[in-house]
């Protein structure tokens, strides 16, 4: 028998940080304000706002990247003001309203932790997780929400890579896995074969399908090795264009009229450069 639900009061949670919260809200309310407030804020929607949070969760990311905190506080503002805009369209709409986002996100949390606000064990942090798990499946069925499919909790919107892995970890915990990475980077081979064979034959429809089969494998790989595929790939990109960079300001000519081992050199010492930096 699963066991239920807790239901648990906070022990102890931190004090509100002053009103900034509530002048923000406060602000957005003034921006959505119909005669008096922002034409451009007042046509946006929750559709048209989609990319505005993808964008600003993305630079988030590469704060966090960079390690530049200045800017991390700057681009966690950002966010935060996609989440307060998209409240007050809802509460504007009658659907919800700041306090209730916040409400629910504090009971949601108190209710998923009985290790610390209950009397749990919480010394075993996979059973931490499991617990996560089994709360989360009985909050459903207490809605009345019937059973989630097996990759219903992973977002379509997420990045490629980041989705790969994500419904490779949800097919793992379905038993459907390999037991270790030697069977996924054997995969890999398999799949560069097939593509090699689609090149081969020329049709460009089994060319894409074959190269999807091989990033499909690399991220599965990936997701055995423990290597966020996502962010190896951010990583790699980024050392990239640095070194690219480097090497279009070292060509003896422009980019386009360099022959190719005027390339070579320019990379080579690019490379070594930025070895050099790295060291």
């Amino acid at each position: 028998m699963p066991r239920p639900v807790p239901h648990v009061k906070p022990r102890a949670l931190p004090e509100q940080d002053g009103e900034s919260y509530p002048q923000l809200v406060a602000l957005m309310r003034r921006l959505l304000e119909p005669g008096s407030g922002c034409p451009w804020d007042q046509g946006q929607t929750y559709a048209s706002l989609r990319r505005y949070v993808q964008e600003e969760a993305a630079e988030v990311v590469d704060a966090i990247e960079r390690g530049d905190r200045d800017e991390l506080r700057d681009e966690l503002g950002d966010l935060l003001f996609q989440v307060v805009f998209l409240t007050e369209i809802a509460r504007t709409e009658g659907h919800f309203g700041p306090d209730d986002v916040i409400r629910g996100i504090v009971e949601k949390l108190v209710r998923r932790h009985p290790h610390v606000f209950g009397d749990e064990d919480g010394r075993d942090p996979s059973r931490v997780q499991r617990r996560w798990e089994e709360i989360k499946a009985q909050e459903r069925a207490d809605a009345g929400v019937g059973p989630r499919g097996p990759l219903e909790g992973v977002p379509r919107s997420l990045p490629g890579l980041a989705r790969a892995q994500r419904v490779g970890r949800a097919a793992a915990r379905q038993g459907f896995d390999w037991p270790d990475a030697a069977g996924p980077r054997a995969k890999v081979d398999e799949e560069l074969a097939e593509l090699d064979e689609a090149i081969a034959e020329g049709d460009p429809a089994r060319v894409a399908a074959e190269l999807g089969d091989v990033l499909l494998s690399l991220t599965n790989l990936a997701r055995h090795l423990d290597v966020d595929a996502e962010r190896t790939l951010h990583q790699t990109v980024r050392r990239f264009a640095s070194r690219f960079e480097e090497a279009v300001a070292r060509l003896p000519t422009s980019p386009l009229a360099a022959s190719p081992e005027a390339w070579e050199r320019a990379w080579e010492m690019a490379k070594s450069a930025a070895a050099a930096d790295d060291a």
